[in-house]
């Protein structure tokens, strides 16, 4: 990829025949055919996307444009130049100028159109399609917010399409025009320095989320009620972060397997190492960090369960003592209810009642009483409800 190229068909004015067919108006039903024309490029929209377009040759900026057109025009007047545009969240009529002017496969346009795809490399002739998922630690939050990051490659000219706020491609830019040795070598070492800035965005997530997990595992041993949807919600990131990751290996060692077949500068194949070290080393932490998060989700689930069962054993003693008093309580209550019900029954006012006026009445009553009290005195003691 790093031998000069010439480029595409369409830089001359002719289109591919998925582009002549998406550009060309549909002719009614009963006119007849027009004489087959090349149709004019597609218009090119307001550049509100592009963040910034620049045309470099032989490792210096050499023109700012302020359009896509005028980035089209002086990179058509500059062979031997490279042409570096960055976009963000562009239109779909912005995506579709650049596939006519570079000639870009349609099914890698249609990915960047839609976003949300898996990080991946794939080529297209010349022209080397990439996705990456970039990752920032938000410390107000405390979590991690991924952003995705397509990037075109070709013969002169790399082109990238950012969805959300990471990575930062200004600071890129910024390094690889104060190393214009590096940058002297093209699009694949801007590609080189884009993978080193998105790998080394990892670094500071991997940080955060060791912090994160010191502090649920303080929360957990707490007993803080809420660390239980924290880790729950730490998981979910930690697999997003490891989509993010652990295709990214397999991509670079693609790209190493290349490159004595495009001749890949030496210099770009030890960058492209270390890269290569780093993403394997942030893999590796984040699969610790999946593990470590199953684990304290275990270990919290656990204490939960003692807890509860604590709580409920605290229930039932207090249930069982509970029982005990309301059984003494019931049992005084029947003792006390025996001589009651005896002199209620002769404390009635009736003329004619039996044993009313016999010589032994009153102390039959008072001996029934007490036999009937120490009957059921006995009875409960025995049961230990006194």
């Amino acid at each position: 990829m790093s031998e000069r190229r010439p480029r595409p068909a369409a830089r001359n004015g002719k289109k591919s025949v998925w582009r002549r067919t998406l550009a060309a108006p549909a002719a009614p039903p009963a006119a007849p055919p027009a004489p087959r024309t090349d149709p004019p490029p597609p218009e090119i929209p307001d550049t509100g996307s592009v963040v910034q377009a620049a045309l470099y040759r032989d490792g210096v900026r050499v023109s700012t444009p302020a359009s896509l057109a005028d980035t089209f025009r002086e990179l058509r007047d500059q062979p031997d130049g490279m042409a570096w545009i960055g976009l963000a969240r562009p239109t779909e009529a912005e995506l579709l100028s650049l596939a006519a002017e570079f000639d870009l496969h349609p099914l890698a346009v249609e990915d960047a159109m839609e976003a949300h795809q898996r990080p991946k490399l794939e080529r297209y002739g010349d022209t080397l399609f990439v996705v990456l998922r970039a990752a920032r630690y938000v410390d107000a939050l405390e979590e991690v917010d991924f952003g995705e990051l397509h990037v075109f490659v070709g013969p002169d000219f790399l082109i990238t399409v950012r969805h959300g706020a990471a990575p930062d491609l200004s600071a890129v830019r910024r390094r690889m025009e104060d190393t214009t040795e590096l940058l002297k070598l093209g699009p694949e070492a801007v590609l080189y320095a884009i993978l080193d800035s998105v790998v080394d965005g990892y670094v500071p997530v991997v940080s955060g989320v060791q912090n994160d997990i010191d502090e649920i595992e303080t929360e957990v041993f707490r007993g803080d009620p809420a660390v239980s949807r924290r880790i729950y919600e730490l998981s979910r990131e930690m697999v997003e972060f490891q989509r993010a990751t652990r295709p990214l290996v397999g991509m670079l060692h693609a790209l190493m397997a290349g490159f004595a077949k495009y001749g890949t500068d030496e210099e770009l194949q030890r960058y492209l190492r270390d890269v290569a070290d780093h993403v394997t080393h942030t893999s590796e932490r984040v699969d610790g960090f999946r593990q470590a998060l199953a684990d304290i989700l275990t270990v919290n689930a656990t204490l939960v369960t003692q807890q509860q069962n604590a709580e409920m054993r605290a229930l039932a003693e207090a249930g069982f003592e509970q029982n005990e008093e309301i059984k003494k309580i019931s049992s005084w209550a029947a003792i006390l209810f025996a001589p009651t019900l005896v002199g209620t029954i002769y404390g009635m006012n009736f003329s004619h009642m039996p044993e009313l006026h016999w010589g032994f009445g009153y102390p039959f009553a008072i001996g029934l009483m007490g036999v009937v009290c120490v009957s059921l005195y006995l009875i409960f003691k025995r049961r230990d409800w006194l």
